[in-house]
């Protein structure tokens, strides 16, 4: 199995940016992370991060044939990107949407979710963790189809 984790805007600057939100972990640690479970779960996975809209749609529609499942932190796009959406429909690759602070514990626009209704799930609030649980959802789905 083959996941593409694709993570957006800002979260490059994990460790750095609002830590009392989002964590002290950095974003090396956060793909170390990934890797280091993808290889207990024996799934191949691929990270890719941008801070630019049109550069997260070509990695999704880049996806399409290639990978067996997506992790996608839309970050501020998943309020905003009928975009991001639009390719996630069009590729119908099973998709987790993952976001490490609670959503839906803060403001009222971060509770709005344009990318939920192409996505399997969304894991929010579990840090680091969620990314993880978000792999073991994609890899069990797949064991189970």
């Amino acid at each position: 199995m083959k996941i593409l984790v694709i993570n957006g805007p800002n979260l490059n600057l994990l460790g750095l940016r609002e830590p009392e939100i989002y964590g002290t972990a950095t974003y090396d640690e956060l793909c170390r992370a990934i890797r280091e479970h993808a290889r207990r779960l024996g799934v191949t996975v691929d990270i890719y991060q941008s801070n630019h809209e049109g550069d997260l749609v070509n990695q999704i529609q880049a996806a399409y044939g290639q990978v067996d499942g997506l992790i996608l932190n839309p970050a501020a796009y998943t309020h905003t990107s009928i975009a991001l959406l639009d390719a996630l429909q069009a590729v119908q690759i099973p998709a987790v949407e993952v976001h490490l602070s609670d959503v839906n514990s803060r403001e009222p626009f971060r509770r709005v979710s344009y990318i939920r209704p192409a996505c399997l799930a969304t894991i929010a609030g579990h840090g680091i963790h969620g990314y993880l649980e978000a792999m073991d959802l994609l890899v069990r789905r797949e064991e189970q189809a």
